[in-house]
């Protein structure tokens, strides 16, 4: 005796097969969530306490990224610019403008400005600004066209496959050493060859392995460990 009607074999496919696109739906919809501005606030500019523009003080005025971040090729942290540094222009440029009365309370007060900072990393996570600079890996590499910014925000999602994508295969990334703050380097190209040490390259991939090579990175095993971020 028929207990259950025919079409209940395909009810219980169609729900089975339904129950299986529905999780594997929510899984990307959760994944893109996660690597969307949403959560990482990649593009998105943070309030300060002074709207800083980058693009003004690197562009317009070309005053060199360690003018600021004094420390950034010899400490992990990159240094936040004390107030006496805003200062030494400000003392004798736009010396009245409300828009930088907090800056000069703060010099009055000593008391520092309490700026938002843009590239957060986890605490879980090491980074270290001296030993990306010191193998040629450029300011806006990681940080994207800072000087373009009127206010700064991240231009990457900060995210751990982000980090990978550079660590697997370096030398789709790196540059010399004297370039790493030139804001409008481009990769070398048979266009526009890049000369290093007197040997020109007129492709990114020689010119890094190249430079692997020169400046002694560690291998692509080594910095693809855990412990070497994760400590």
């Amino acid at each position: 005796m028929q207990i259950f009607h025919r079409s209940t074999n395909t009810i219980s496919r169609a729900t089975i097969y339904g129950a299986v696109f529905l999780v594997a739906a929510l899984l990307w919809a959760a994944l893109e969530l996660q690597r969307s501005p949403y959560i990482t606030y990649a593009k998105v500019a943070r309030p300060q306490p002074v709207p800083f523009s980058h693009q003004h003080h690197v562009a317009g005025l070309g005053i060199d990224c360690r003018y600021c971040h004094t420390s950034v090729e010899t400490s992990s942290f990159a240094g936040i610019p004390p107030t006496k540094t805003c200062m030494n222009c400000h003392s004798q440029i736009w010396m009245g403008a409300p828009l930088l009365e907090p800056v000069r309370e703060s010099y009055r007060s000593g008391k520092s400005l309490v700026w938002s900072r843009v590239n957060d990393l986890p605490d879980f996570v090491y980074f270290n600004h001296s030993i990306h600079i010191n193998k040629g890996v450029g300011c806006n590499t990681c940080h994207g066209p800072v000087d373009r910014m009127p206010l700064m925000y991240n231009e990457a999602s900060l995210q751990m496959e982000w980090c990978l994508e550079c660590h697997r295969a370096p030398e789709k990334f790196l540059r010399p050493r004297d370039e790493v703050f030139n804001m409008r380097y481009e990769p070398p190209s048979s266009l526009k060859p890049v000369s290093v040490d007197g040997k020109e390259y007129a492709d990114q991939r020689s010119l890094g392995s190249d430079l692997v090579q020169k400046y002694k990175l560690r291998t692509v095993t080594d910095i693809t460990s855990c412990s070497t971020c994760h400590r």
